[in-house]
């Protein structure tokens, strides 16, 4: 199954389009844009506590047969956070300094 490619980042809802650099996900696919993980989120996923990394690129030709972005397209739905920047930073916080292969 492919990544989700969610449209947005669900913190500030800016648009992350599926060819866009600046997406970041986390192992479950939640999804911000690098200026959050990097000012707000202190690169941990309020979610799972995980690290974010820079989202893949879904190519646009269909190399092989059905793997494309237009064969396999990018999701619609727009997620947003539930926590509060105050919860976010909290939790952050006692995270942030663990590198992400040991969270």
């Amino acid at each position: 199954m492919p990544l989700q490619l969610r449209p947005n980042c669900e913190y500030c809802d800016r648009d992350l389009p599926a060819d866009c650099l600046e997406a970041r996900i986390c192992s479950y696919e939640c999804t911000y844009c690098a200026d959050c993980v990097e000012r707000i989120l202190h690169n941990v996923c309020p979610n799972c506590g995980g690290g974010l990394t820079p989202r893949p690129i879904r190519p646009s030709r269909e190399w092989r047969p059905g793997l494309s972005l237009a064969k396999q397209p990018a999701s619609t739905t727009r997620v947003r956070t539930d926590y509060t920047l105050e919860q976010i930073a909290a939790f952050s916080a006692t995270l942030k300094d663990v590198p992400p292969q040991r969270r």
